[in-house]
């Protein structure tokens, strides 16, 4: 189980047009991939988001001469060092020796975990609805119709990035396209105060169609939290930034939030990420994850909802939905998986019990130049 090598994948792909959320446009799309293989010819890959030049370096030149020589099998020791220099890279760091752990058990990854509870997972169609054309929101309405034709049974668009009234016609819009049949997410990215986001209540209170409103104010004010959860006719969710399980304590305490929606890539790491999923359970919250950025961490939240615990008694199936990005990124298809009627199938097999696309590691490997102006 000795570690032996680590191979890096800083990869980057251009938009052919931009699009964004309430946050700005995005010009690109990035992601970084590491494979660690032991001594034995165990292998396993992980994914973490950052900066690219930051994350290249601090493998480069401090992860990778720490790890070589390791035991793959002090897990949790090794993340926990790692995630003092850069949290991020822990994440990749915790998923490639859970497979390893894994791939040498003979086991699959919800195996490891204690087995799963559902081979199927619900996932939700999530958009960046914003773009830099005069017709943004018929284009937005046509993605969204792209997404229903696929099977997607729930979406997820964007709010709070432009002026109330513009936001209001493109979900009205959208609303009367889909017959209000369509389960729909609204995500403002933090973007209101309290008086912003009560101006939805009357249109939210007449749509049957709503899973949540998610993240419309600054998640660090618990109190305001409070009072729009309390007087909100649709759940209330967030917490995709929060780097710690620990972090959610005083969300969980307060009763803040309807749903918590912990990220892998965001966090210190898979371990910490189920304990946020087994913390929620404790309090008696649903939690709907998020997972935007990666195609291996979306496969480890896939993992980690298959092997959680129902959050009602009244139908032990029952399980939230996983984000799934639907918009322009070759590197959803980094893991080929598929939904089919608005669910994915759980992988069986040994570790991810299914293979990275490598082809598509050289075909989008980041060359070192400048992407970011």
């Amino acid at each position: 189980m000795q570690i032996e090598k680590i191979e890096t994948f800083p990869l980057l792909h251009r938009l052919a047009a931009p699009y964004g959320d309430a946050n700005g446009p995005k010009k690109y799309r990035s992601c970084y991939l590491i494979r660690i293989t032991t001594k034995s010819g165990v292998d396993g890959w992980g994914e973490c988001i950052d900066w690219l030049p930051a994350l290249h370096v601090g493998f480069t030149e401090r992860i990778i001469p720490y790890l070589i020589g390791k035991s793959a099998a002090d897990r949790l020791p090794l993340v926990s060092v790692i995630q003092k220099w850069h949290k991020r890279a822990a994440a990749a760091v915790s998923m490639a020796l859970t497979e390893i752990a894994a791939k040498s058990a003979r086991l699959s990854v919800c195996d490891l975990w204690g087995g799963k509870w559902r081979d199927r997972i619900p996932v939700y169609a999530s958009f960046q609805s914003y773009s830099d054309r005069d017709d943004w929101i018929g284009h937005s309405l046509q993605l969204v119709e792209g997404a229903i034709q696929k099977e997607f049974t729930a979406v997820k668009v964007k709010i709070g990035g432009k002026t109330f009234q513009d936001d209001l016609t493109h979900i009205q819009s959208l609303q009367k396209m889909t017959e209000e049949r369509t389960p729909l997410i609204l995500d403002a990215n933090q973007s209101y105060d309290m008086a912003a986001a009560r101006r939805w209540e009357p249109y939210l209170s007449n749509w049957t169609n709503l899973l949540w409103l998610e993240e419309p104010m600054p998640l660090n004010n618990l109190p305001e939290y409070k009072l729009l959860r309390a007087s909100s006719s649709v759940p209330i969710a967030g917490g995709e930034n929060i780097k710690s399980a620990k972090q959610f304590l005083p969300i969980l305490n307060e009763n803040a939030l309807d749903i918590i929606q912990p990220d892998i890539l965001h966090g210190t790491g898979i371990d910490d990420f189920r304990d946020a999923l087994q913390l929620a359970r404790h309090f008696g919250v649903r939690v709907s994850p998020h997972s935007y950025d990666g195609a291996l961490s979306r496969l480890y939240t896939l993992f980690s909802q298959a092997s959680l615990a129902p959050w009602t008694k009244m139908n032990a199936e029952n399980i939230e939905p996983v984000e799934w990005d639907v918009m322009e990124n070759p590197f959803s298809e980094l893991v080929p998986l598929t939904p089919s009627g608005g669910s994915v199938s759980i992988p069986g097999g040994i570790g991810i019990g299914i293979e990275i696309n490598t082809d598509l590691l050289q075909a989008y490997l980041w060359d070192g130049s400048a992407y970011w102006q």
